[in-house]
């Protein structure tokens, strides 16, 4: 998947560009098969395939903006994938329906990276503010409020409604921690289902 360029990454050469991306790669495959808390450079580094911990401190000033990189890359990953599940979706129904399946498919299908991520946000010291929030939100409540305004969803609160589903759709990476043979098809059929009678407008 392409991923836009970061500032951070302004300026620099394809191969310095390369270098970072294998060190991403390695530290999102490290920290899901190690834990965040025990994740070092030398690790990190010995899985690059890289001579010494020094090519990382050359492209990173810290383990905290190596951190912020890979959890960039995922977000890029999930934004890419979500979407093209979700263009050219005819109704609010029908986004919903993409929203909550292609969510649980991401995570079905890159757990090394969904690993990493909980990870880092449990045990790291990355930040998670109200406009990271607003973000997440965002998508869902511009359905939510395209259904309202078609009459295909019910008079609701939308920001609980999305603050509801989203938390439903994060669901699986947490329980795959303790059930990794959880039927993911099933966990995304049962959220649409619910969630598309929770929305409807029986009028």
């Amino acid at each position: 998947m392409l991923m836009q360029a970061k500032p951070s990454d302004e300026g620099r050469t394809v191969t310095e560009l390369a270098r970072r991306a294998q060190i991403v790669d390695a530290a999102i495959e490290t920290i899901a098969e190690l834990g965040y808390s025990r994740v070092s450079f030398a690790q990190i580094a010995r899985r690059a395939g890289l001579s010494s911990t020094g090519l990382i401190s050359y492209h990173f000033a810290g383990k905290r903006e190596l951190m912020e990189r890979v959890v960039e890359r995922i977000y890029g990953e999930i934004g890419a994938f979500m979407t093209e599940r979700m263009e050219d979706q005819p109704t609010a129904r029908d986004a919903l329906r993409a929203y909550i399946e292609g969510n649980v498919e991401f995570t079905a299908t890159r757990r090394t990276q969904m690993k990493a991520l909980l990870d880092i946000f449990v045990n790291g010291d990355l930040h998670y503010d109200t406009e990271s929030e607003r973000t997440v939100l965002s998508p869902i409540e511009e359905i939510l409020r395209w259904g309202q305004a078609t009459g295909e969803f019910r008079d609701f609160d939308v920001t609980v409604m999305a603050t509801t589903l989203q938390r439903a759709v994060e669901g699986p990476t947490f329980l795959l921690a303790a059930n990794p043979d959880l039927d993911l098809e099933s966990y995304a059929r049962e959220l649409v289902t619910l969630f598309d009678r929770a929305t409807a407008n029986k009028e």
